[in-house]
């Protein structure tokens, strides 16, 4: 929990406009490649492009087994969705979960909608670690049909609600580390959780009259490599006590060609230099 208020109370994931002090996902725009993925500061997983408009995005994910550990903050979603990848995009539409870590090493887990720029909705549907879920979310004209199924326990939901602003022009599979925003243009990456493994199965989306995983040569996907710098305790000799610099990374496993399959994962790495700040753009924190 920060600041008094529940890590998915009001996620927004491109320039939050929430009132106090709030967890939020801020977007984030193509950086460098690195290797074969580009680098981001907060998402991880993969975003598809295309020349025409997507029309539906779908998934199917395991929901990770969180490592707490007390003392130490963690957030993480896990989500697909349409639009928000652009530079300059003023819309995002998305649904997912969350896995966080509490400062008393407890985990939580929850689902959620959100339909940019409103304000998030909060998903009646209970989630554990391990259950297998769906989500969808598709456009018809200006309406946005988002759903979630937990294949697990059975339990579903669906809304349709009309948007005022759409964008189409991209589809997402994602695992993402949070930020906490104090207004629209002050916002900040959270720790990112350990969440070990996201696996994605069925990874499709629509654009046109075709479907296709990930993958498919119809779109053009990019790996995405999340890079979040951290803090570790260390020691600097006897009884004094100092940081270390850590990074943290989400990195995408090859997607299936076939069917869209794929993994990110969570590591963490001591760093013996400085590691420069990944990007987080547009939307998100300098």
């Amino acid at each position: 929990m920060l600041g008094g208020v529940s890590p998915r109370a009001l996620p927004s994931h491109h320039r939050p406009a929430l009132l106090g002090l709030a967890v939020a996902v801020c977007l984030l725009a193509p950086a460098a490649a690195a290797g074969a993925a580009s680098v981001s500061s907060n998402w991880a997983g993969y975003v598809a492009t295309a020349r025409r408009s997507f029309t539906s995005v779908s998934g199917v994910w395991t929901e990770p087994a969180l490592s707490c550990t007390p003392g130490r903050e963690g957030y993480s979603a896990v989500w697909v969705g349409l639009g928000g990848y652009g530079e300059g995009s003023r819309a995002l539409e998305q649904a997912g979960t969350d896995a966080d870590c509490t400062r008393s090493g407890h985990a939580s887990y929850a689902a959620w909608y959100e339909l940019l720029p409103a304000a998030p909705v909060s998903v009646r549907l209970t989630v554990h670690a391990g259950d297998q879920l769906v989500a969808a979310v598709t456009i018809s004209g200006r309406h946005v049909t988002f759903g979630i199924r937990d294949l697990t326990s059975g339990a579903r939901f669906a809304k349709t609600v009309r948007a005022s602003v759409i964008d189409a022009s991209s589809a997402e599979w994602i695992v993402e580390a949070p930020s906490a925003c104090a207004s629209e243009d002050s916002c900040r990456t959270l720790a990112l959780a350990d969440f070990g493994q996201a696996a994605f199965a069925h990874a499709t989306a629509t654009a046109g009259r075709h479907t296709g995983p990930v993958g498919d040569p119809a779109w053009s996907a990019t790996a995405l490599e999340l890079q979040q710098r951290s803090l570790l305790p260390g020691s600097a000799g006897g009884t004094a006590r100092r940081p270390q610099a850590s990074v943290v990374l989400g990195v995408p496993s090859a997607a299936s060609p076939g069917s869209g399959a794929f993994s990110v994962g969570w590591q963490e790495h001591q760093l013996d230099s400085e590691l420069p700040p990944a990007p987080t753009l547009p939307g998100g924190p300098a």
